[in-house]
């Protein structure tokens, strides 16, 4: 099973990114023993000049033909709080019913257009407090490892 980061707008070079891409690089090898790889980092353009409905709806039209054929996660601050076993737990479901590809879906600073949330098969939270875009990625990224390593066992989560 393959997971992707989906979010509005590009992460620049800099500690997130290198954080981001330090922990899909160790989910990769965590996983590849569970089934479970990253897929690239998919990032859909801003488009600013729109009205706040509009640009809205634009973005869910770029994430969603971003993560054609996948099952979609939105990433949203009204979604689920879960903890990072019960998520691991969660995953492993997922890759056993033989879901091939799962996008992570961040929406842009308005958040998540109603389609989005509508074809989710999951609606997740990082929490009650808000986070950077960039920073909710790279938290996005730690939470698939730790996943993968409480999977196979590995001692990286120690709860």
């Amino acid at each position: 099973m393959r997971v992707f980061i989906c979010a509005v707008g590009r992460l620049k070079p800099g500690p997130e990114k290198l954080l981001m891409d330090d922990y899909l690089s160790r989910l990769d090898a965590a996983g590849r023993p569970v089934g479970i790889s990253a897929g690239p980092v998919i990032e859909v353009e801003e488009k600013r000049k729109l009205d706040t409905p509009q640009l809205m709806a634009r973005e869910a039209e770029l994430l969603l033909a971003a993560t054609k054929g996948a099952a979609i996660v939105a990433m949203d601050e009204r979604g689920k709080n879960e903890t990072s076993e019960i998520f691991a737990r969660r995953l492993g479901e997922w890759r056993d019913n033989a879901t091939s590809d799962i996008a992570f879906v961040m929406g842009g600073a308005n958040g998540l257009a109603p389609a989005i949330r509508e074809k989710a098969i999951h609606i997740m939270s990082l929490g009650a407090m808000t986070w950077p875009h960039m920073l909710a990625r790279v938290m996005v990224a730690e939470q698939l490892y730790r996943a993968a390593t409480i999977l196979s066992g590995h001692p990286y989560h120690r709860a």
